[in-house]
């Protein structure tokens, strides 16, 4: 599993950080999403996806390595 984000379309909401920590965090400054991990192990892919489906914004992509 490949992960990007669109920085520009994240609103900030945090969705993504509870759903997998691991591979996701926010910027102090604004709450903007930071990619952790692009290629997250095998075991984080389902947080990963849930992360993807509860983002308000729609700003991570997911594509299949």
């Amino acid at each position: 599993m490949l992960v990007r984000i669109d920085q520009e379309k994240c609103c900030g909401a945090g969705h993504c950080v509870l759903a997998a920590p691991e591979v996701f965090d926010q910027r102090e400054e604004d709450g903007v999403v930071v990619l952790l991990d692009a290629e997250p192990p095998a075991g984080l892919h389902q947080a990963v996806r849930d992360a993807a489906a509860v983002c308000p914004a729609s700003a991570i992509l997911l594509e299949q390595a």
